[in-house]
């Protein structure tokens, strides 16, 4: 399997492509992205995951992506992210059938299928300053009562922000991005124990747990993957 993700330009946007050479099954982990992908003819939604998935591609098939930040997919395809949590839809089932059938066939078309995406999603995305605020001092470790302040919300008014931006609350997104940060980390290759520190992890029986539950299988195991 061939996997690349590169810069789109694009605020809040990352392109990625991936090319299976033999059949094979790939864990996708909680990120809170949602993805706008072509493969197989077809234009499909990735929702924000809450826990792994896992997919599995025939030999040949080509996917090309648009992966967008936590916080920017919900202005492109104009629904709540909640709405699409978990899940994997055609965009035929958000968008009008005739507008996506001219969308699918520009882009299956196209010598450079992800840049047809990119012109589909470029006069769509928003970055919503708040969210992006959230998101970042989420990131920094800082507890949500904190974040709510800093931009102005009260925690209920942050929850429903979220649920809409994100597909989850606050705190779910804080322990994805925790271990998003925590698996960079140990695939870098720092020992466990100060992954758990650097973190934030309360120490590294809670990150083992934390990745267990996210991910669906332990740290050691994604370390060699």
């Amino acid at each position: 399997m061939v996997y690349r993700e590169w810069a789109t330009g694009l605020a809040g946007a990352v392109a990625w492509s991936r090319v299976v050479d033999e059949p094979q099954t790939h864990r996708i982990l909680p990120d809170g992205c949602l993805d706008l992908i072509w493969s197989d003819g077809h234009l499909l939604v990735a929702g924000p995951d809450t826990v792994a998935q896992e997919m599995t591609s025939p030999a040949g098939r080509v996917y090309a992506g648009l992966r967008f930040m936590p916080g920017t997919g919900p202005s492109v395809f104009g629904v709540p992210a909640h709405e699409l949590r978990d899940s994997r839809v055609r965009l035929d089932h958000i968008w009008p059938q005739r507008l996506v059938d001219g969308l699918t066939a520009r882009v299956s078309g196209a010598s450079d299928r992800t840049a047809a995406l990119l012109d589909i999603a470029r006069p769509r995305i928003e970055v919503d300053p708040i969210t992006a605020a959230v998101v970042a001092g989420l990131r920094a470790g800082r507890a949500i009562s904190v974040v709510a302040h800093e931009v102005g919300l009260s925690e209920r008014q942050l929850l429903r922000r979220s649920l809409a931006a994100f597909g989850y609350g606050p705190k779910t997104l804080a322990r994805v991005l925790r271990m998003e940060h925590a698996l960079a980390l140990a695939t870098g290759g720092m020992p466990p124990a100060e992954v758990a520190a650097n973190a934030g992890y309360a120490d590294q029986a809670h990150l083992s747990r934390e990745v267990k539950a996210l991910a669906g299988v332990s740290l050691t195991r994604m370390r060699a993957s």
